[in-house]
């Protein structure tokens, strides 16, 4: 009979653990910040963002200026970029999302600026805004 009851026992708390993420994967509230000053004139323009989440076009970011928020399914670090100055077109290096951890359930703003003219490459940095609420 104690077998019986043990054995009860750990079913019902097996079956009553409810597994919770770790970390959830999103959303994101992702936003741009062109990091240029305004006296370089580096408007950027048909700004272009995927996350891996969702693809989206922030359309044109004057300098020292910040885009409003949009909500991704997921964000990482270091995403993928392109948009144009001047007519050239300028993006950061195709991200391989194989071991990039989620950013989650937090609104973050991505400061992107030129990493190397001559090959038009971008860079960026992340700024965790702040947390989510009321999801």
């Amino acid at each position: 009979m104690k077998r019986v009851i043990i054995f009860s026992v750990m079913a019902l708390l097996l079956i009553a653990c409810k597994k919770v993420e770790f970390e959830p994967i999103g959303p994101t509230d992702v936003r741009i910040y062109n990091s240029y000053d305004i006296n370089s004139g580096k408007t950027f323009e048909n700004v272009i963002v995927n996350t891996s989440g969702g693809e989206y076009n922030f359309g044109t970011i004057s300098p020292k200026t910040t885009t409003e928020y949009h909500r991704f399914e997921k964000s990482y670090p270091k995403i993928d970029i392109s948009l144009t100055i001047n007519g050239v077109r300028y993006s950061t290096k195709t991200q391989d999302y194989t071991y990039q951890n989620y950013l989650g359930q937090v609104k973050c703003t991505y400061r992107v600026y030129i990493l190397n003219d001559l090959t038009h490459t971008l860079e960026m940095e992340v700024v965790y805004d702040a947390p989510l609420e009321g999801i």
